[in-house]
């Protein structure tokens, strides 16, 4: 989005084409769609190419997945609550073995 730039010399660019280095072949038909002061922020940000294209991709990625948030509380729950379980389980092994474990066995012949 950000990546338009004046064709380097000797690049030849047809009309209705416009160069972006980044794009396959560096010809692309869309015209740049992202300028600087387009908008104003309410809050005071700089409206930049730059923090235009940050904010469009934010709000697409939000758009495929807009339970991605939900989804990683989860997670942080599932973690936290996976890391106590295994630490009681852990604890429990050790407890219920250690009277197996620590056992000795000794082997007494019959007497005669």
């Amino acid at each position: 989005m950000t990546g338009y730039c004046d064709p380097p010399a000797g690049v030849k660019v047809p009309d209705g084409m416009h160069y972006n280095p980044y794009f396959p072949g560096a010809l692309i038909g869309m015209a740049k769609s992202l300028f600087n002061e387009v908008i104003e922020y309410d809050d005071g940000t700089p409206a930049s190419a730059s923090q235009l294209a940050k904010d469009i991709s934010t709000f697409l990625a939000w758009a495929c997945e807009p339970e991605m948030d939900e989804r990683k509380r989860m997670g942080i729950k599932v973690i936290a609550i996976g890391s106590v379980v295994t630490l009681l389980g852990f604890y429990w092994k050790r407890h219920t073995w250690t009277l197996l474990k620590s056992r000795k066995i000794v082997f007494k012949p019959r007497q005669k």
